[in-house]
């Protein structure tokens, strides 16, 4: 133990500090160091040093109920470390955090397709989207998402949307990429049913290219 550490003691009370002698050092009794030892072997269990004192001086009633009531905080303080750890390791998953497993799926799948992390990015947003919007539709929407990544056409086609950003305005694959865009989301809308938050997600993609080659 550190000379600091018994001078703290002094300091917030849980040890009295002993007078000086003629040559100007303290001289500290056995029972000095038995305390010392208690208030140690008491801090190291973790009690608080503003409770060390009340501790120390409880009747054994007192001192189980106030070890008891310790414990118990403990353990709560045990059970947030073990949330923010959870939730600490949740952030490390990423999209896992905040999509459900079979999105991330999809996600992994288009990275190996080739597709930039900008539209990755841009689909992992529309997907959570989606979810706050209509949770109960997302089987659907994942299904749907899994047929068209099964489709050699329509894959291409996602690709073509993601290349397409970094096209020039008048390359005349844009305009032929457009009508086939909005043949697509005509086909989504009557799909959809009439649900407009369904619309809404369903065409962010697609706005999202038009307005990028609108400028």
């Amino acid at each position: 133990m550190t000379v600091r550490t018994v001078r703290h003691y002094h300091h917030i009370g849980l040890l009295p500090e002993p007078d000086r002698d003629a040559s100007g050092y303290r001289r500290y009794s056995a029972q000095a160091a038995v305390d010392l030892i208690r208030i140690r072997t008491i801090a190291d269990a973790g009690v608080p040093l503003a409770r060390v004192d009340a501790v120390l001086r409880a009747q054994p009633a007192e001192f189980a109920a106030a070890i008891a009531e310790i414990d118990a905080e403990l353990r709560s303080k045990v059970d947030q470390l073990t949330e923010h750890r959870r939730r600490i390791a949740a952030l490390a998953g990423g999209e896992g955090l905040v999509l459900p497993p079979e999105v991330v799926v999809i996600l992994d799948r288009m990275r190996e397709l080739g597709v930039s992390e900008r539209t990755v990015r841009l689909e992992r947003d529309t997907w959570i989207l989606m979810q706050a919007l209509d949770p109960i539709a997302m089987p659907q929407w994942i299904q749907d998402r899994y047929a068209r990544f099964d489709d050699p056409a329509k894959t291409h086609q996602y690709l073509l949307c993601d290349q397409s950003i970094d096209w020039d305005p008048r390359d005349p694959r844009v305009d032929r990429l457009i009508d086939e865009l909005d043949v697509w989301q005509i086909e989504q809308e009557s799909d959809s049913g009439g649900h407009g938050d369904l619309t809404l997600v369903s065409v962010r993609v697609v706005g999202f290219q038009k307005s990028a080659h609108a400028s």
